[in-house]
């Protein structure tokens, strides 16, 4: 793609580029003149690290696709009195390490904490939630959990790629029940596609849980799924 050749800058298409850069009169614009040649859209110019010789900055850049980052990658490594460093997917940079992540709502900073919180205290709470079951969603964390539950067979637009590659779409529906409407979700990807055993691992799961949103499971076993578990939990589904 020409540098007349435009499109919609897009994050999810994105790559940012480390470079050591001579500390010359003219290398960024001859930088950044490549990146528009090659139909590169500019965001962001960062400096990492300067010195007396050398810069070392990061550029982010929009493309068209990753085929067209890499394109832009290798000719900036062209470049006289450039040192590529590395580069980066912005979308997989995102994602790396996961993006949910498990907090307490209580600090553990004494021995007076730990023992309310954790033994000797919590036995008492077990042992109120033993007498009086309803009071779970008063004392755990039962009225503000979801499990996000798939099977893989139906994400997004990409078909059955199984619950390992669901992963990412599963996270980021939990993002979306926490950024909206403060409600903790976990994604719960299962490793089977049988209606029945299907059903089965939720019930097991169902006394931890305030909700089931069942995502991306395929027609037609998903109806027969929630139609069940509709029937047979006493939390909505």
């Amino acid at each position: 793609m020409s540098a007349s050749g435009s499109f919609p800058s897009n994050p999810s298409n994105s790559i940012i580029v480390r470079l050591k850069i001579a500390n010359k009169i003219g290398m960024l614009a001859k930088i950044t003149n490549i990146i528009s040649e090659m139909g590169g859209n500019l965001d962001a110019i960062d400096i990492v690290r300067p010195t007396s010789e050398a810069l070392v900055r990061d550029i982010s850049i929009f493309t068209h696709s990753e085929d067209h980052g890499l394109k832009i990658v290798e000719a900036l490594k062209q470049l006289d009195n450039v040192e590529f460093i590395r580069f980066y997917d912005r979308t997989f940079l995102v994602h790396e390490g996961g993006k949910l992540s498990v907090e307490s709502r209580l600090p553990l900073k004494s021995r007076n904490d730990l023992s309310l919180a954790y033994t000797p205290g919590v036995a008492r709470v077990c042992m109120a939630l033993h007498r009086n079951p309803e009071d779970t969603y008063r004392y755990t964390i039962k009225g503000n959990c979801v499990a996000v539950v798939t099977d893989g067979t139906a994400v997004l637009g990409l078909g059955n790629i199984g619950p390992k590659a669901a992963m990412p779409v599963m996270e980021g529906k939990a993002m979306l029940f926490k950024e909206f409407t403060g409600i903790d979700a976990w994604p719960i990807c299962l490793e089977t596609q049988d209606t029945e055993e299907i059903i089965r691992i939720v019930k097991a799961m169902a006394p931890g849980l305030g909700g089931v949103n069942l995502e991306d499971i395929a027609a037609p076993r998903c109806f027969e799924i929630e139609k069940r578990l509709k029937e047979e939990l006493d939390i909505p589904v």
